[in-house]
């Protein structure tokens, strides 16, 4: 007899339905076939177990498990329900009331028969919903993540035997419905994090603010224990709230990579990632023989932090110049490619020196001749061609630490932020892709940020002046043009372009002496 259900196997960031097909018949022994991994062939010792468990038991047939299409590879543990289901049908132990064709079903098994929860649940209910299937059966600690896709019933279960009684009729399982919109809202501004807490810094705080409200990226340079890490932590707080679609992209990234945990709903704040400087290449843009989203996805529509950037490897670096400008990242592989997005803020930090007291007010560098120079050297030109905001920190002053002058909080800068971004959303309008200033690329540059003369007679004897690269150029526009936007104006100014000269710090010929 023939039994057939639904799974889903991920790719990048999509799913694809996977059909699960079952027949016992003469012989002996088990077979599975249609390109599964070690995880997917190690199905058999788990479903036997558990339906054993579970007073039924693997029949003494020939058995021939098929995953199609069969020249896509199947991975994971994620088919153990589908197949215990299809087994028990196929050799005619039990009946079942609900077709199982009219579900997509999920779930890897325990010994017991109990339910572990898997990742890529978002995307597959996409699918599901997309191929018009009536429910999705997942184990329950998925089930809210689930339940964020309208129009398919999601039917959480504990173990194999709910499962059961739920296609045969024993038992009533109410799909799980999430009030996504009422979600999403509820959390939208939940964070621990504010400005209000920093004190001093105001320069500091006001290139975030600038940065936030043109998507430009930003490193900041300065000693240790001067407030780089404290502050990069407080820019999501700053960003423009998430639309319901950046939610969901966002959401559907962290699923497929695992990182959303039991019981998680959509991902409703910007993302923060921050990684260790000793991250491999694949870890930070993604990879791996079955490639899975890096950090730079995980930080899609947020803030990727890189601290010390300087010992991060070159290599590492290197690799995200391209995801920087396309905003995505290929992987490429001999039979496929996948795509995830990567639609980030690069905010970096480092010092000015390995000893971290170049241009200290009070402590005296202790680094020989050319060490400077050196050290800086180990972040490209390219990459920082790529980074708009050059930001000097210097060490806050015991009075300031200690003063009690109240502080603006992170909401009264966003609102801000929101204004500068509203009219940046009404000039890139029908512009594909381009939605903030940051974004902008050199033609348009020369069209939208269009200076009088006395502001390029400052321009140019800026450049002259303080030695200023070329690339330094289109960079001062864009940040003037999001200054003016946040200033409410259409005109950029000279006292726009002026700003926005002193956060070219990097691109000083003389900066490290």
């Amino acid at each position: 007899m023939l039994a057939k259900t639904f799974g889903a196997a991920v790719y990048g960031v999509n799913a694809t339905i996977i059909t699960v097909e079952v027949t016992a018949g003469q012989g002996m022994k088990f077979f599975m076939v249609g390109l599964p991994d070690s995880a997917v062939k190690e199905s058999e010792q788990r479903v036997e177990a558990s339906l054993k468990y579970s007073g039924y038991r693997m029949p003494r047939q020939k058995v021939v498990v098929n995953l199609a299409p069969a020249d896509i590879r199947k991975e994971g543990s994620a088919y153990d329900l589908p197949i215990a289901l299809c087994v028990l049908k196929a050799s005619e132990q039990v009946n079942f009331e609900k077709e199982l064709e009219e579900y997509v079903i999920m779930g890897e098994l325990a010994l017991d028969g109990t339910l572990r929860p898997i990742k890529g649940v978002l995307p597959i209910a996409i699918e599901a919903r997309k191929k018009g299937f009536k429910g999705f059966v997942l184990p329950v600690e998925n089930a809210e993540e689930a339940a964020i896709v309208n129009n398919l019933d999601i039917i959480p279960v504990h173990n194999m035997m709910d499962a059961l009684e739920f296609f045969e009729g024993k038992k009533a399982i109410e799909p799980l419905v999430v009030d996504t919109r009422d979600l999403f809202f509820s959390n939208q501004n939940a964070y621990d994090a504010d400005f209000a807490h920093v004190q001093g810094q105001e320069n500091i705080k006001r290139a975030m603010e600038i940065a936030a409200a043109g998507g430009h990226n930003v490193i900041m340079i300065g000693p240790p224990g001067a407030g780089k890490t404290m502050l990069a932590k407080r820019l999501p707080t700053i960003l423009p709230p998430m639309t319901l679609q950046e939610a969901l992209e966002t959401t559907k990234i962290h699923s497929v990579a695992g990182k959303l945990g039991a019981k998680a709903t959509l991902v409703s704040r910007r993302p923060y990632r921050a990684p260790h400087h000793t991250i491999s290449d694949a870890a930070l843009v993604g990879g791996g023989s079955f490639p899975q989203p890096g950090e730079i996805s995980l930080a899609h529509n947020g803030v990727l932090f890189l601290d010390e950037l300087p010992e991060f490897k070159r290599s590492a670096l290197e690799v995200m110049r391209q995801p920087l400008e396309d905003r995505k990242v290929s992987i490429s592989r001999a039979k496929w490619a996948v795509e995830f997005p990567a639609n980030f803020m690069l905010i970096s930090s480092m010092n000015p020196c390995p000893c971290g007291y170049y241009n200290h007010p009070d402590k005296e560098c202790v680094c020989g001749p050319g060490v400077v120079q050196k050290y800086l050297n180990k972040v490209s030109g390219p990459l920082l061609d790529r980074i708009d905001l050059h930001v000097e920190v210097t060490p806050v002053s015991f009075d300031q630490m200690t003063g009690n002058r109240p502080a603006e909080t992170s909401e009264a800068i966003r609102e801000r932020v929101i204004k500068a971004r509203e009219q940046q959303t009404k000039r890139f309008e029908g512009q594909e892709g381009i939605y903030s200033n940051a974004m902008m690329p050199s033609q348009m540059v020369k069209e939208i940020c269009q200076i009088n003369p006395a502001g390029r007679i400052l321009l140019k004897t800026a450049m002259e002046r303080l030695g200023l690269s070329a690339r330094a150029y289109d960079r001062i526009l864009k940040v003037s043009r999001t200054i003016a936007d946040l200033a409410g104006t259409d005109e950029i100014r000279i006292e726009h372009l002026a700003e926005a000269i002193q956060y070219r710090s990097l691109d000083r010929e003389n900066w490290a002496g």
